[in-house]
């Protein structure tokens, strides 16, 4: 799967994407979200405020317990506004 970061997201995590062979425990946004936290201590502190992450799957937005496979985009970004 392909991780794209945005933002402050990305700033934290140090890269703008990543790809990652999708562990067989990660099922879930909020389970790849768990096993990027673990990755190294930069990961784990850009996602740390889950409450304000948001996820886009195959760039559709999607909620933490969207389901994802093997070969998803997945991008990670702050809550953004327009004006």
């Amino acid at each position: 799967m392909l991780i794209k970061y945005f933002s402050w997201i990305r700033e934290g995590v140090g890269k703008a994407e990543e790809s990652l062979a999708k562990p067989s425990s990660v099922t879930t946004v909020s389970d790849l979200l768990d096993h990027l936290s673990g990755v190294s201590e930069q990961h784990s502190v850009a996602l740390k405020e889950r409450v304000f992450i948001k996820v886009a799957v195959n760039q559709v937005h999607a909620g933490h317990d969207a389901v994802i496979g093997d070969e998803d985009e997945i991008a990670i970004f702050p809550p953004v506004t327009g004006g």
